[in-house]
């Protein structure tokens, strides 16, 4: 449903993909298709520019090969404050085990609001961009002014 709500805001239904880019495309298809789970999609011939689409859980990731790789920034700690995108899933425990098995380095981190406590795992993409992967849909959706806000798909879409 399109925001409709008569406050100005842009009429957004929701997200629809996020644009990463990358040094090297390969490495990056390989990390979002074997440790996030993303399929690759159709991307259009007209780009004159090395890149990829990924698809799932309702959401695209284009990647972008950068121009001049050498001037990307290096990875740094694992800080959960820094920019990132974040991933719902049904088992930190199982999320944790794979990072292991994949020696993919990660930093927890937690939530707590109201006695609801949230659990987080936070790692880098190939390129130092932040994954978090939480149980985050436990902690309820409340706006500012106390009212709750009708979620659609709770991990995706509001209405």
């Amino acid at each position: 449903m399109l925001n409709d709500n008569g406050d100005g805001a842009l009429p957004l239904a929701s997200l629809n993909h996020i644009s990463i880019v990358c040094r090297s495309v390969e490495a990056s298809l390989d990390f979002y298709q074997n440790v996030l789970g993303f399929r690759p999609i159709r991307r259009p011939g007209s780009f004159n520019f090395d890149g990829a689409w990924l698809f799932n859980y309702g959401i695209g990731v284009h990647l972008l090969r950068s121009e001049d790789p050498e001037k990307l920034p290096k990875k740094r700690a694992i800080n959960p404050k820094d920019n990132h995108i974040s991933f719902q899933c049904e088992s930190l425990a199982l999320v944790e085990k794979k990072l292991g098995e994949l020696g993919i380095p990660y930093v927890q981190s937690g939530v707590e609001e109201g006695g609801i406590h949230v659990d987080q795992l936070f790692f880098h993409d190939p390129d130092g961009f932040m994954i978090e992967i939480c149980n985050c849909d436990s902690l309820p959706v409340i706006s500012l002014s106390g009212e709750p806000i009708m979620a659609c798909k709770r991990a995706v879409t509001l209405c």
